[in-house]
């Protein structure tokens, strides 16, 4: 039985959790064999030697939807952070046997939006593949959670996200100001089938591969924010 209470205290307390056993071997085996027969051709897949990715990932694979909202992850989420919420972002990342491929610290602090429009709270607009990102006002990002869905055994030999507990309450904490002499860095270890919930104030980094093992990760952004009404989440996707 899953102590709810525990996870909602490590989310509030640490910015994250890791919850094991999500997932069975037979559905990790069929989110793979689903992922492993789509067309790559698309602009929304990403592919070179360091890492394979997908963007907007319940659109270009939705086949995955049933398998990965089963009855555990619903009930995950609604007793560590309550109703209301809905998908606003979803990628696959492939890191392949031998990547070089590593992630500096950071935290996520923009969201993907329909369109490009000057409002009040709402700052460092970008523009990649046709998808507009925004930095909105830090209500927003205080509330929204992360859960990335484990294909493999990750540990800090294939690239588990390293963590500083706690940063998610600094508001916008920028690298060059991180305060080493009180931070105290955790490695992420995830089993296959697992999940990782992390708030995106959490500053976070991952390190190259070292021991020839991939590391598949399906990263899902959930919120219950309403936008303004002159933009809209680009990938709203309600959840049941």
């Amino acid at each position: 039985m899953i102590d709810y209470g525990y996870y909602q205290q490590e989310v509030y307390t640490n910015g994250f959790t890791v919850i094991d056993n999500i997932y069975t071997d037979e559905e990790v085996v069929d989110l793979i064999s689903i992922i492993d027969q789509v067309d790559k051709s698309n602009q929304t897949f990403r592919k070179n030697a360091d890492l394979f990715a997908i963007r907007q990932f319940l659109k270009e694979v939705a086949d995955v939807k049933p398998i990965i909202f089963n009855g555990k992850l619903e009930q995950l989420i609604e007793n560590i952070f309550g109703s209301g919420y809905f998908v606003v972002k979803s990628i696959y990342f492939d890191k392949p046997e031998r990547s070089n491929w590593f992630v500096t610290w950071h935290q996520d602090l923009t969201i993907s939006v329909d369109k490009k429009v000057d409002l009040p709270g709402y700052t460092s607009w970008t523009s990649k593949h046709n998808q507009f990102a925004v930095q909105p006002p830090i209500e927003i990002l205080e509330d929204n959670f992360t859960i990335r869905i484990h294909l493999d055994d990750t540990n800090e030999d294939n690239g588990a996200l390293k963590v500083l507990p706690g940063s998610h309450l600094k508001s916008i904490y920028r690298p060059e100001n991180i305060d080493w002499s009180i931070e105290n860095e955790a490695v992420c270890n995830v089993k296959r089938g697992g999940v990782m919930i992390m708030r995106p104030l959490l500053m976070h980094a991952s390190d190259r591969t070292v021991n020839e093992q991939k590391r598949r990760v399906m990263h899902i952004e959930f919120s219950r924010a309403e936008l303004s009404g002159e933009i809209s989440w680009s990938e709203l996707s309600i959840i049941n």
